[in-house]
């Protein structure tokens, strides 16, 4: 029984195809009276079981997976960090590399500086041995012998000050070598302690992730439990279809007989185009179920009928209905109501809808469109039971 959204927004032609095997094994051939009470409740209570068991499943899933996410965030914002300090890190050491290595040369120059000025302080007092007088001799002229005292002092006074700049240099070297020094440490202190938070959010996210893939693997479970089941109802149902024809069935306490078949374009509905190319006055797809009730409601019994909003789906008339053309609920059928089968499992996963077109003790005589989800006229028989009564004002 194709029983599906007839509004643009829900076209699932999948679903049709689901609904049109399923619909079709669900039957059986004794009469209504004597139907045997084995129907699918006995799997129905199982699915249901079962599906609410994946439901809680997956929502625990996802919760462990929305939690996994956040601590994932904090995770990258943590690796983005270390990987910051890591930087700094290697930046600091860089620098102290480039110092120990300024410090190494001015250590070299100083020592070098130093030789120089005690070569030239050793020929200073060499030269103080020597009377000013033999100086002055051995000079060519006095102005000679004033020169190379200049000369001797200039060169002392350079020396002495470029030693002095090279231990000031030494000391400030020192100094930036003990504030890197200090800086580094500080670095991998940060570094280490960071590195605990991280391998500990990283247990945090790995244990998550692995809750949510036990949950999604009881999720599996569930689920192939659930096909199983439903593989069980449907070899259930092929066997009664197999020794029936079709014509009448049982699905909870819904009940029917005397399926007259699929019988076309017929009942006078005008919107006999392929069906699901067109929508009919009512915001319906034409040839569905509720888009010919809605026609027959109007066109047959004078029924007001109004448009739907979207809520058109058969199992959601006994609101909607009532929501936009006054409709209410009997309990007492005649021609004209309509009967809502509600959603029912497999069988009518979004309801299915009929009209009266006589009633018989707790019997009524329906005609419909869509049975079986093959979007042809055909009419029945089904019981006042599992089903809903509608009943449309006058237009």
């Amino acid at each position: 029984m194709k029983l599906r959204s007839t509004t643009p927004v829900l076209r699932r032609l999948t679903t049709k195809i689901i609904l049109v095997v399923f619909a079709i094994v669900m039957t059986i051939t004794l009469p209504m009276s004597t139907i045997e009470k084995a129907f699918a409740d006995q799997w129905d209570d199982q699915i249901s079981n079962l599906q609410a068991k994946a439901d809680a499943y997956q929502a625990e899933a996802n919760k462990l997976r929305a939690k996994a996410d956040t601590l994932q965030n904090k995770l990258n914002l943590i690796n983005a960090q270390k990987a910051a300090l890591e930087a700094k890190i290697a930046t600091n050491q860089t620098k102290m590399k480039k110092l120990k290595a300024d410090i190494a040369l001015n250590e070299t120059k100083l020592k070098e500086s130093q030789d120089v000025l005690g070569e030239i302080l050793a020929n200073l007092y060499i030269d103080d041995e020597i009377s000013p007088f033999e100086q002055l001799a051995s000079s060519d002229s006095i102005g000679d012998y004033i020169d190379k005292q200049e000369y001797r002092s200039s060169v002392r006074d350079q020396l002495n000050t470029t030693i002095v700049e090279i231990k000031d240099i030494k000391i400030k070297l020192e100094g930036d070598k003990k504030s890197v020094e200090k800086v580094l440490a500080n670095l991998k202190q940060q570094n280490d302690q960071l590195a605990a938070v991280q391998s500990e959010q990283q247990y945090l996210v790995n244990k998550t992730r692995g809750e949510e893939a036990s949950y999604q693997k009881l999720v599996q479970n569930a689920k192939s439990q659930l096909q199983s089941v439903h593989a069980q109802q449907q070899a259930y149902y092929a066997s009664l279809v197999s020794s029936g024809g079709g014509n009448s069935g049982v699905v909870g306490s819904f009940q029917y007989s005397g399926w007259s078949g699929n019988k076309g374009c017929s009942g006078g509905y005008p919107y006999c185009m392929a069906q699901d190319t067109w929508v009919d006055p009512w915001n319906l797809y034409n040839r569905e179920c509720v888009s010919y009730v809605a026609w027959a409601l109007k066109n047959r019994f004078g029924k007001s009928v109004q448009a739907w909003h979207g809520d058109g789906n058969a199992y959601e008339w006994p609101s909607s209905a009532a929501r936009w053309s006054g409709a209410w609920r009997v309990y007492s059928p005649q021609p004209g109501d309509v009967v809502v089968l509600p959603q029912s499992g497999w069988f009518a996963p979004i309801g299915h809808v009929m009209i009266v077109e006589s009633v018989t003790g707790d019997g009524m005589f329906v005609s419909q469109y869509n049975f079986y989800g093959t979007g042809q006229y055909s009419t029945m028989f089904v019981k006042n039971s599992g089903v809903i009564l509608l009943r449309f004002p006058n237009a």
